[in-house]
Formats: C-alpha cells, sequence, structure tokens
C-alpha cells in the first residue's frame, strides 16, 4: 500500500501515450523516415541555430524563414513567406513527388486539376497556377518577430500542417486530431523543445505587439508536447543537457521523467511498431 501511495504519477495518461507512439511510428512510415533517421536533429532557439542579423524586417522574417524551412527538410518544397497585407487565401494545391517527401533532392510538379480541402493558400500568376511551380504561401506580419521564437513556431506548425496534407494519409486518431497531430509532427521533425516552450501563450498585449490571428494557436497540450519532445530526444540519442539549457525551467522536470518513462517503456513493450522506434526506422 504505501508502495502505490509513493509511486510517481505518469507524466500523461496512458491513451495519451499510446497515441503519441502510434504518431511517431506513423511519421517514420509515411514522412520520410530517411530524411529523420539521417538529417533530422534537436532544434535550439539560439544563434547556433538561427544566426545572424539583418536590416530590415523582410530581411530577418526570411532568414527565420529558410533555415525553419531547412530544418524541416522542406527547402524544394515551393513554400513562400509573403506579407499578411498582400495574403490571399485559396485552395493548396496537390503536389506530386517523384521520389522521397523531404530533403535536398526533392523533384516536385503539380497536379494542375487538383487542390487539397486546407485553408492553406497558393500564390497565382497571372490568371493560373504556374504549371510547375506552384507556391504555397505562409502570411506574415512584421509584429511577430517580437517574439522569434513563437514565429519559429507558428512558420513550423504551417510547414508540418502542409507535410501532413501532401502525404494524404490519415495519421492514428484520423480528422478528429489532426490539429493535435500537426503539433506532434514538429516535434518528430525536431522542433519539440520550440512547441513545448510555446504551447502556453499569454494572450494579453496591446494589438501592436500581439496580433493573436497570426500567433501559432496550439493544439496539443503542454505536457504532452513535452512527451513528444522526449520521444523524439530518445529515438535520436540526444544528451537531455542540451534540452535543460533551452527548455523553459517549470518543463524541464516533466520532461526527465517523460525521458525515463520512455527509455523503460521501449525496453519491455512488445508492440512491434513502438519497437521499431528504437532503430529509428524500418
Amino acid at each position: 500500500m504505501l508502495s502505490n501511495f509513493f509511486k510517481t504519477k505518469p507524466v500523461i495518461d496512458e491513451s495519451s501515450k499510446e497515441w503519441i507512439f502510434d504518431t511517431f511510428a506513423w511519421c517514420i512510415e509515411q514522412l520520410d523516415g530517411e530524411f529523420f533517421k539521417n538529417n533530422s536533429e534537436l532544434i535550439l532557439p539560439n544563434n547556433k541555430f538561427y544566426p545572424g542579423s539583418s536590416t530590415s524586417v523582410e530581411e530577418m522574417a526570411e532568414t527565420i524563414f529558410s533555415n525553419t524551412l531547412k530544418y524541416s527538410g522542406m527547402t524544394s518544397w515551393p513554400i513562400k513567406l509573403t506579407a499578411a497585407e498582400t495574403f490571399t487565401q485559396k485552395p493548396m494545391p496537390q503536389l506530386i513527388f517523384e521520389s522521397r517527401l523531404r530533403g535536398e533532392k526533392v523533384n516536385v510538379t503539380t497536379n494542375a486539376n487538383s487542390a487539397l480541402d486546407t485553408a492553406i493558400s497558393y500564390k497565382v500568376e497571372g490568371d493560373k497556377l504556374a504549371p510547375s511551380t506552384p507556391s504555397i504561401d505562409i502570411a506574415f506580419h512584421s509584429s511577430q518577430l517580437n517574439q522569434p521564437q513563437d514565429l519559429i513556431a507558428y512558420l513550423v506548425q504551417i510547414q508540418a500542417g502542409i507535410l501532413v496534407n501532401q502525404n494524404g494519409v490519415l495519421p492514428p486518431g484520423g480528422k478528429e486530431v489532426l490539429p493535435q497531430t500537426i503539433d506532434l509532427v514538429a516535434c518528430f521533425m525536431g522542433f519539440g523543445i520550440i512547441f513545448s516552450n510555446t504551447a502556453y501563450q499569454f494572450k494579453g498585449g496591446c494589438g501592436s505587439c500581439n496580433n493573436q490571428n497570426l500567433n501559432r494557436q496550439s493544439a496539443l497540450p503542454e505536457l504532452e508536447t513535452v512527451y513528444g519532445l522526449a520521444l523524439f530526444c530518445v529515438i535520436k540519442g540526444i544528451e537531455i543537457q542540451q534540452v535543460k539549457k533551452e527548455l523553459k525551467s517549470h518543463l524541464y522536470k516533466p520532461f526527465r521523467q517523460a525521458h525515463k518513462e520512455i527509455i523503460l517503456y521501449l525496453q519491455q513493450t512488445t508492440n512491434p511498431e513502438h519497437k521499431l522506434l528504437t532503430t529509428g526506422i524500418k
């Protein structure tokens, strides 16, 4: 009885844990596990990953955007940053990939007769979509640069949404949990620290410094996001000290606990899909 009294409560409930493991396994299967294994790294919100200075708001935003695309493996995708003032929301075109989804060697074309049913728009050239180089635009407001980490999370969330929608295969839980899945995919892509740090956002402030329409709207709860971060670190063999330096202080304790829980679970599980996570890729 006393042993149960002093037993540590799990970071998240069992069904959430199962869904996170199932979704990571789905990500490796569907979202280019080869890139995950060979190229994905833990992206930190510091000068190592986002270096340099800029002479204008537009240049700074473009630098952050291009670095984020690079780390997500979507540099070859026809995604562009556009000022919110000139942004027009239109259906996103269906892209066609000749081989892999992510990385430098990605060949992508568009199905001119098909568009995805999403809220993300593309840029038009004249009266029609360019046949081989469609542009999927992401709206940007200059005030978002006041909080660069939130801006990065906002960009990654949209990029993860584009990736999931273009893949076309529903993740575990289906459409009902698609917003939560997109946030977890961002953790899978290496942005778990940034997403954990921005999972809770203060909604106050004046209009000039807090444009709520363009801030990232988190769908995955804070602790589940931290759990996704911990799973990424375990699979990739990342030292937890890297996380401690950048993660919000109140989140480090649940991160450490989640890290331990995940290691123990992967050692004991008989679930074949989850077992494969210890190798990073099939």
